[in-house]
């Protein structure tokens, strides 16, 4: 029999979590995303948690903090009421259900919040995890990070009464 894994908790973030997080959002881009983005594209995107604007956002949105035996493996935040901004699990944890663990809290904050819909502009990598949670596809996107170009997919999910 395989090992049984430790039981992920969630907690808010602190101000004292940015360095780990910019550190997880680093490993999840350029690990996870190769097969949707470019090197170009990736090194453009990972450079956003070495911006000072990286730690405010998590602040002002509502970000909580995925961990095992304490230690972060990821985050999400919900900006305002309706709007998943960051989801990112380190790819150690990937496919383990932490970005599960952390979008289904994200759901119930937005209900509880009285938003009708939830909305997240989903990189091509996540498109596919959100599809499989009830989102549908609105509008592709095109952001530029740095002079690079990068596609995604904003998606929305109707919150039912059990959200």
């Amino acid at each position: 029999m395989g090992q049984t894994l430790p039981k992920p908790g969630l907690r808010p973030f602190l101000p004292d979590d940015v360095p780990v997080l910019a550190a997880i959002f680093a490993a999840s881009i350029e690990q996870l995303t190769g097969d949707d983005y470019s090197e170009a594209q990736q090194q453009a995107w990972m450079e956003r948690a070495e911006d000072e604007e990286f730690g405010k956002q998590l602040a002002s949105d509502l970000t909580l903090i995925a961990t095992l035996e304490g230690s972060p493996v990821g985050f999400a935040s919900l900006r305002g009421a309706d709007h998943i901004h960051m989801l990112y699990v380190h790819p150690a944890v990937s496919g383990q259900g932490i970005a599960s663990m952390l979008v289904d809290a994200l759901e119930k904050l937005a209900g509880g919040r009285g938003a009708k819909s939830l909305t997240v502009d989903a990189s091509d990598t996540a498109e596919g995890f959100f599809a499989k949670r009830g989102y549908t596809a609105q509008q592709r996107n095109s952001i530029t990070i740095n002079d690079e170009w990068l596609a995604n997919t904003t998606m929305k999910k109707t919150l039912g009464a059990a959200a």
